[in-house]
């Protein structure tokens, strides 16, 4: 952690150099959404392999690129694919691009996952908006010493996930005539699916959506001052609900489906944003 601002310091600048100026939205990219990457105008794209300090995805769909353009008529940075903390990282890494994407002044964040349904109601393909989180992965990344330039010792949680954020979504979604609900995550830390006892106990708890990031990305962002905003992609329905194994190549396929929808969501909910 010492080092950590110094570290932080020299991703952004080896950034500002290949890119220039750099915009005040960035989106990041899960399991589904690399395809949104594509539609980037104009793109400006920069290997995770050649930003000091970056780690690389291991995971397939993960493609590992930073990138910069314009989605529609917006200016916006992508993180094309995440790092996990089940990939063996830990959770200063695996929110370090959160950390650099602050330094480099962006100040809106979104947040893109595939994750199981827990809620009942919630089906294959449903589109979920977070309204809060829960971190169930038995550490938080602002663990250690603080340093003030990157932040308070206690952030406040209380609003992690931007209700101003929430609102535009809701009314983007609703003109395209995509239904986008409302929803908690729960974090764990994977790579095994859950159990469906464990689903049992994640609803007693209050939890709608089940996955393994998000959770890390969204306190660092707070923690740096970003307005957060962030969408679940509900891939399948978590263990037990239907007694179905749970297939990673049918999640993938799902995430794609649902992420073109999002896809769209997004464009028209940054685009509200330049206005």
């Amino acid at each position: 952690m010492s080092d950590l601002f110094e570290r932080i310091e020299a991703a952004a600048a080896s950034i500002r150099q290949t890119i220039g100026e750099f915009p005040a939205t960035a989106i990041v990219l899960g399991s589904g959404l690399g395809h949104l990457a594509e539609q980037v105008a104009s793109p400006r794209i920069v290997a995770y392999a050649d930003i000091p300090g970056f780690p690389t995805p291991t995971i397939e769909g993960h493609q590992g690129n930073l990138i910069v353009g314009r989605l529609g008529s917006a200016a916006v940075a992508m993180l094309q694919g995440r790092v996990h903390y089940y990939e063996g990282y830990d959770l200063e890494t695996v929110t370090f691009p959160i950390r650099v994407l602050a330094h480099l002044g962006v100040t809106t964040l979104i947040l893109t996952a595939a994750t199981g349904g827990i809620d009942l109601s919630l089906k294959k393909g449903d589109i979920v908006c977070l309204t809060d989180h829960i971190n169930g992965l038995g550490c938080n990344p602002l663990r250690g010493s603080n340093d003030l330039r990157l932040g308070k010792r206690f952030p406040d949680m209380t609003a992690v996930y931007s209700a101003r954020l929430r609102s535009i979504a809701l009314e983007e979604a609703a003109l395209l005539g995509i239904v986008l609900k409302p929803g908690v995550y729960f974090a764990l830390p994977g790579p095994s699916y859950e159990t469906p006892a464990e689903i049992r106990m994640l609803r007693t708890l209050g939890a709608d959506v089940v996955g393994m990031s998000t959770v890390p990305e969204a306190i660092v962002a707070r923690h740096g001052g970003m307005d957060v905003l962030a969408f679940a992609m509900v891939t399948n329905a978590a263990a037990g609900i239907t007694g179905e194994m749970i297939d990673h190549a049918e999640v993938i396929d799902v995430a794609q489906e649902a992420g073109r929808r999002l896809g769209r969501i997004i464009e028209q909910v940054v685009s509200r944003l330049k206005a």
